[in-house]
């Protein structure tokens, strides 16, 4: 089973995506536990502030380190073989292989950054920084559901074909997978590839590394060069 806890200031964006599909269905199994923590509660005050103005000015606001570091540390405290994961724009780029090397661990706690960030004294308390690319979003709750939801797909078990995860883009050989067709045979004056039809499944291994490769050439040649 692999435990994750989310540290965020908005539980109900992470809690209603953990009920459905895969999610939902990994978690009816036993296979994945998800604890979502609302960092307020580790604030002080009448009004819970968890963010302040920057030192030295500066637009936006900054998540006060106080009680972001209460948050990881009471998680520490209920999984401490986890992983902490910190959700930044700044962050290590996250990919296939990265999901692969999370799923394998017993747990992860993923933090989600909010704001202009969190305080610089956070970062000590973190063990590594994971951003989804090279684009800006509001906060890290969508960055934490779609890692969530990329090591669940790897856990033994989670789906239903084991051999699914094997053969999806980026997997094995790091190629896109190639082009997918089901029934009918012909849609609209377009026919399936006779080779799928074939029955010959050499010939269909050879068909699908071929346009995987030709896919993966025209659409994303960088991986290629990283492979």
């Amino acid at each position: 089973m692999l435990s994750v806890e989310v540290l965020t200031l908005f539980p109900r964006m992470i809690a209603a995506p953990l009920e459905e599909s895969i999610l939902g269905k990994a978690r009816a199994k036993g296979l994945l536990r998800v604890q979502v923590t609302d960092i307020r509660e580790f604030a002080e005050g009448k009004h819970r502030v968890t963010d302040d103005v920057p030192y030295g000015g500066g637009a936006g606001m900054v998540m006060k380190p106080e009680p972001l570091v209460s948050a990881i540390e009471a998680a520490k405290a209920r999984l401490p073989s986890a992983r902490v994961v910190l959700m930044s724009p700044q962050g290590r780029r996250f990919d296939q292989r990265r999901a692969q090397e999370l799923s394998q661990r017993e747990a992860v706690i993923l933090v989600c950054g909010r704001y202009e960030g969190v305080d610089e004294r956070v970062l000590p308390f973190v063990d590594e920084e994971i951003s989804l690319g090279d684009f800006v979003i509001t906060g890290g709750e969508f960055a934490a559901l779609a890692i969530i939801d990329a090591m669940a797909r790897l856990v033994p078990g989670v789906l239903g074909n084991a051999e699914s995860p094997l053969q999806e883009s980026f997997a094995g050989e790091g190629l896109l997978e190639g082009p997918q067709y089901t029934r009918p045979p012909e849609f609209r004056g377009s026919k399936v590839p006779e080779v799928l039809l074939s029955g010959d499944h050499a010939k269909i291994a050879a068909w699908r590394r071929e346009q995987a490769l030709h896919r993966t050439r025209d659409r994303r040649p960088d991986l290629l060069k990283s492979t």
